[in-house]
Parts: C-alpha cells; sequence; structure tokens
C-alpha cells in the first residue's frame, strides 16, 4: 500500500556521495503536511487520506474551504468567521498546511485528522513517482512540439523549412485523421515521472534530495508517492535475488576449485 506527500519544487542542486561521485538532485520541500480527512470503505466505499500542503492567509481562502478546514480540525471556528473581517497589515497569520489539498487512495501509515506529516515517512534509496505539471511554452511548430524534421533546407524549398507537410487526402478519407500531430499549445499539463531515487532525507528542514528532474517550474507543487513499480516491498525482493544469485555464485566457483583437473 502507498504512501504519499504534497511538496514544492525548490530548484536543482547536486551532492556528492563518500567516494566523491557526483549525483544531480532536485530538491523539494516536502512538508509539514496536515492531515484533514480520511475515508473509510465503510462510510465512503473506499478508503483514502486528504493531505494539505502550503501556508495561506485565511481571508484569501473561499468559504467552502473554510468551512472544510473547521470540520475537520485544521482551523478555529472564531478564526473563519474573522476571515474576511479587515484588520491591520501583519495581524493576520497564515494558517500551516493548507493551501493545496489532495487524495492519496490506500494510504499505509495509520494517522488521525490533524497529524503533520513530513519527509520523514520516505528513506535514502526508496524510489518514488512525483507528479506535477510541466512548464508551459506558449503556441509551438511541429518541429519543437513533435520532433519533426522540417522541409529541405535548399534543392528549391522556400517557406517550408519548419513545416508539417500534407496532413490529408482529397479523395480518400477526405479529411483529417484523428490525432494528427500538428501546431498547437505547448506544455502546461499534468506528467508523472516514475522511479526517481531518494538520495538524501533531511527531517529538520522537511526536505527531500531526488536524484534526477521532476515536472514542473520552481515553486510549483508536486505529488511525491512511493513508485508503483519499484516499491519498498519490490526493492527489497530484487536485493534478496541478487544476494542469492552472489551466494549461488560464490558456492559454484569454490566448488569448481575443489574438483581436481582432469588428465
Amino acid at each position: 500500500m502507498p504512501i504519499g506527500l504534497i511538496g514544492k519544487k525548490l530548484g536543482h542542486t547536486r551532492v556528492y556521495d563518500a567516494q566523491g561521485n557526483i549525483t544531480p538532485v532536485t530538491v523539494i520541500l516536502a512538508g509539514p503536511n496536515r492531515v484533514l480527512q480520511i475515508r473509510t470503505p465503510d462510510k465512503d466505499k473506499y478508503s483514502a487520506v486528504q493531505l494539505a500542503f502550503g501556508d495561506q492567509k485565511p481571508q484569501r481562502l473561499t468559504k467552502a474551504e473554510l468551512g472544510h478546514l473547521v470540520r475537520w480540525g485544521a482551523l478555529d471556528p472564531e478564526q473563519a468567521k474573522k476571515a474576511y473581517d479587515k484588520a491591520p497589515k501583519g495581524q493576520k497569520k497564515p494558517l500551516t498546511a493548507v493551501a493545496f489539498i489532495r487524495e492519496f487512495r490506500d494510504f499505509s501509515l495509520d494517522v488521525k485528522p490533524g497529524d503533520l506529516l513530513g519527509a520523514s515517512i520516505f528513506a535514502p534509496g526508496d524510489y518514488v513517482d512525483v507528479t506535477g505539471i510541466t512548464k508551459g511554452r506558449g503556441f509551438e511548430g511541429v518541429v519543437k512540439r513533435h520532433g519533426f524534421a522540417g522541409g529541405d533546407a535548399s534543392h528549391g524549398a522556400k517557406g517550408w523549412h519548419r513545416r508539417s507537410g500534407a496532413i490529408g487526402c482529397r479523395l480518400f478519407p477526405g479529411h483529417v485523421n484523428r490525432g494528427m500531430r500538428m501546431p498547437g499549445h505547448m506544455g502546461q499539463v499534468r506528467r508523472t515521472v516514475q522511479n526517481l531515487q531518494v538520495v538524501q532525507v533531511r527531517e529538520q528542514d522537511n526536505l527531500l534530495l531526488i536524484k534526477g528532474s521532476v515536472p514542473g517550474a520552481e515553486g510549483d507543487y508536486v505529488i511525491i508517492r512511493e513508485a508503483k513499480k519499484l516499491s519498498r516491498a519490490r526493492v527489497a525482493e530484487l536485493k534478496r535475488q541478487a544476494e542469492e544469485r552472489a551466494k549461488a555464485a560464490a558456492a559454484k566457483g569454490k566448488g569448481a576449485a575443489k574438483t581436481p583437473p582432469k588428465k
């Protein structure tokens, strides 16, 4: 059963291991995450945990959001009533872990509403899947958007250097086929990068240093989940199989050394 957190992409850096090897990493602020609502199969027909992340001023939350936070103990009712009252600048303090709310199905940790979770639920060596919204590139042509080669640079080609060419037929089928790759808006879509390794976990700062790059720009929210293909149980099984193969190879090598050579 998976675990997960909501985080914010802070930027990129590099870390060194004991041998001096460089590993490029993405720094993600992964906490605190507040547990709001817990869904159970008996009441909601499925199991899930609702987490919230990010500081936000109460006057910037909608009435529905304020009511939801009050119901699950994240906000005092009196504070909710005075959320839209005018006050001197600096008196209204932001609320912790309420800005961005997402639900995680089949959450494996035993939590209750009001708990705060941080980067410590992950460990160095874990593999995670990171989901985010990619950077927006605006309107792009087929060469940049889809990697088309474009037209000829010479030999009479004029004005056709970065175009796609024919997109349909006149007689049959007589229309542009569905899914034809054409110029258009690029980026600003939800994407998931799988099997990224956690290099370091800095519990005091709630930071995760994850090998490689993740979708989105610096400052964007991301969702970090335990990897589907390389969960902790799967990684442990792969390590056990590798150890067994190593032992078998070592035993085979010793047996071969004891066998006298044939004359």
